[in-house]
């Protein structure tokens, strides 16, 4: 059998050993200013707990690109997270533990953003009594992408382009 052939059977199995990824309806606002529609994808089930990945856990993943199939083609983007400004989720979110609810607190923020225009929503703050403001959910975040939602959307957005924020309570 030639080497070429064996390949081809390797990466087939390989495409048979994928993980099961769930298309969620986005809009992808990239570094340069250029926003299009389109889909992102989760995994279908996490090993970890019941139901699908969340965006902003796909987005924090250690990987440094995410796929993305824009609405006006068939062509999948391999998006570089690193130059993701934000990725937007039509509706408000659905994906906080109702268990964790009563912990969080609402803040609200104003943030400028590198591209695009400015982003005024809330954030559900997850920390210390006595750590609740924006600039600690900002500071403390471990993650690269926080959550920001306004009255129709879920933004997530890269903290590394937020050029300056400001708290609304």
């Amino acid at each position: 059998m030639s080497r070429a052939r064996a390949q081809g059977g390797v990466a087939a199995d390989l495409v048979s050993l994928s993980v099961p990824r769930t298309a969620v309806a986005a809009r992808v606002l990239v570094s340069r200013g250029t926003a299009s529609d389109g889909e992102v994808f989760v995994v279908q089930r996490l090993p970890q707990r019941d139901g699908p990945e969340t965006v902003l856990e796909m987005l924090c993943r250690p990987e440094a690109f995410f796929a993305f199939r824009p609405s006006e083609g068939k062509t999948l983007w391999l998006v570089s997270k690193a130059h993701a400004v934000s990725v937007s989720v039509h509706g408000q979110p659905s994906e906080d533990d109702p268990a964790r609810l009563s912990a969080m607190r609402r803040v609200g923020a104003e943030l400028r953003l590198t591209e695009g225009p400015k982003l005024v929503g809330w954030a559900s703050v997850e920390l210390p009594p006595d750590q609740t403001r924006l600039l600690d959910y900002l500071n403390n975040s471990p993650d690269a992408f926080i959550r920001v939602w306004t009255e129709g959307a879920t933004h997530y957005v890269n903290r590394a382009h937020i050029v300056y924020a400001r708290p609304l309570d």
